[in-house]
């Protein structure tokens, strides 16, 4: 499956969806984007069951204030509306291969959980 690009209007109906969705902020003048961008889409090929979207930082200016990038590309990473990954800066494909596995193997009950007593500390 191809990547796909987010806006400002779609991001949250994509990344809310059950399953992974991972998201590359990018932007048209980024070295490391570019470099990044066919790994991103060779991961997007063989694990066609995963949501890759884009996110020009360019043109959705919102988006990235709203998720304080500040450095591109930044990877985000989402399992069942969770955002459970974000990181800054180009991973090699062997290692955003190991990040899909060990999203892929979270126990979202246990994701859960542990969100629920942070939040439960935090009031």
């Amino acid at each position: 499956m191809a990547t796909i690009n987010l806006t400002a209007s779609t991001f949250d109906e994509v990344v809310a969806k059950d399953g992974i969705v991972l998201v590359d902020f990018w932007a048209e003048w980024c070295g490391p984007c570019k470099n990044f961008a066919p790994i991103f889409e060779k991961s997007s090929d063989a694990k066609a069951e995963i949501v890759h979207a884009k996110v020009d930082t360019e043109a959705e200016q919102e988006l990235g204030m709203k998720f304080g990038i500040t450095a591109i590309p930044t990877l985000m990473a989402f399992r069942d509306g969770i955002m459970v990954f974000n990181q800054a800066g180009a991973l090699p494909a062997p290692a955003l291969n190991q990040l899909v596995d060990a999203v892929e193997a979270l126990d979202m009950d246990d994701v859960r959980a542990k969100l629920a007593e942070h939040e439960a500390a935090d009031h």
